[in-house]
């Protein structure tokens, strides 16, 4: 009985169970080795920066003092190989952009640069950064990094945020800067604000102030806390955007607003008055394109109520600068430049009729992608 037992006992340990057990270690250390390098891939797409070249300080609708010094401060995410960042300042109330102050640029009219980072700065391709002293309402901060390619020589990136700038001292005084009685038609300068004036004309004028720091700045945009009235709106009358639209003939007193301060305008104005509605300006709808590809602006569907032809003004407000080709035909182009993470480009239209009459402006926003 005692032998019969040990025997049952035994026996299991004699069943031959080595290789079962043999290909289950082999699969959990298989199965391990799996989770292991899931999750050391895991950790580095983690410690990868997922983002491109992007401005930290200041930050985005950051409040700031003109003629007062921040830190600039980039990211450079997944660009690597940059050699230097440029900044620049450009005002909300600018028409449009000029050329950027770099081994590229090719136009007449040069944007200075306001500073420019390198790697041994601290922090990093930032530094202090000075606001314009005579900056004020929004302003657009661009950063471009040059990127070094080696042989094949480099490339840009860019990135922009609006900030909000504000002078310390208080405003002193405001004015027009313009001819005073301003007479516009044809007992004044014809073609004083770029097209003849005419019934329909659309123009602006430009607004100064003087600070109690003897900085002059200008202050014509309403974002700058400027308003408009004007006495009487059959003759002149405020559209939005701080515009001035020539309606009728006879006489009227602009009076402008900003912070508590005023000034007036006698304005005489004498043009044909042949019946001209304003055209119409259609810049078509906002696209996505691809980095390397040929943009079309078209505005091609503008019109003007009497059927007759137009004159086109394409220009860029925001993106870093582009060669804009045809900027005053119904297509403008342009090559769009390379990104590391989708950009958006703006561009504004305007259009005027054979009698100088103008459209209000419109806007069009091309996104690039890498």
């Amino acid at each position: 009985m005692i032998r019969e037992r040990e025997a049952y006992l035994v026996k299991p340990a004699s069943t031959p169970r080595g290789p079962r057990l043999r290909r289950e270690a082999s699969a959990r250390i298989s199965q391990a080795r799996t989770s292991c390098f899931v999750l050391f891939a895991s950790c580095l797409s983690m410690a990868a920066p997922a983002h491109a070249f992007k401005i930290v300080e200041p930050a985005e609708s950051a409040a700031l003092i003109a003629g007062s010094t921040v830190t600039a401060q980039v990211d450079v995410g997944k660009d690597r190989g940059i050699v230097a960042v440029r900044y620049y300042w450009y005002s909300g109330q600018d028409e449009a952009l000029v050329e950027q102050d770099d081994a590229t640029a090719t136009g007449s009219i040069v944007a200075p640069v306001a500073s420019i980072g390198l790697a041994e700065h601290n922090p990093p391709f930032g530094g202090r950064l000075l606001i314009p002293t005579d900056g004020i309402g929004p302003m657009r901060l661009l950063a471009v990094a040059e990127i070094s390619r080696g042989r094949l020589g480099t490339r840009s990136v860019f990135d922009e945020v609006m900030v909000q700038v504000e002078p310390k001292a208080a405003l002193a005084t405001i004015d027009f800067a313009t001819d005073k009685p301003l007479q516009l038609g044809r007992a004044g300068q014809s073609s004083a604000f770029g097209h003849v004036d005419s019934l329909g004309k659309i123009f602006e004028l430009p607004v100064v102030g003087e600070f109690a720091d003897g900085i002059v700045r200008r202050i014509s945009a309403p974002e700058t806390g400027t308003t408009y009235e004007s006495s009487n709106p059959n003759v002149i009358t405020v559209l939005s955007g701080g515009l001035l639209q020539i309606v009728g003939n006879g006489r009227t007193v602009l009076t402008v607003t900003n912070r508590g301060k005023q000034a007036l305008l006698d304005v005489d104005v004498n043009v044909n008055d042949e019946p001209n509605a304003p055209p119409i300006a259609d810049a078509g709808i906002s696209k996505t394109v691809r980095a390397g590809s040929k943009v079309k602006l078209s505005g091609l569907k503008s019109r003007d109520p009497e059927g007759e032809a137009l004159y086109y003004t394409w220009s860029q407000l925001r993106g870093s600068k582009v060669s804009l080709l045809d900027a005053n035909n119904a297509e403008a182009s342009f090559l769009a430049p390379h990104v590391s993470e989708p950009r958006t480009y703006r561009f504004k239209l305007r259009v005027t009729d054979k009698k100088g009459a103008d459209s209000l402006p419109v806007f069009v926003d091309v996104t690039v992608e890498p």
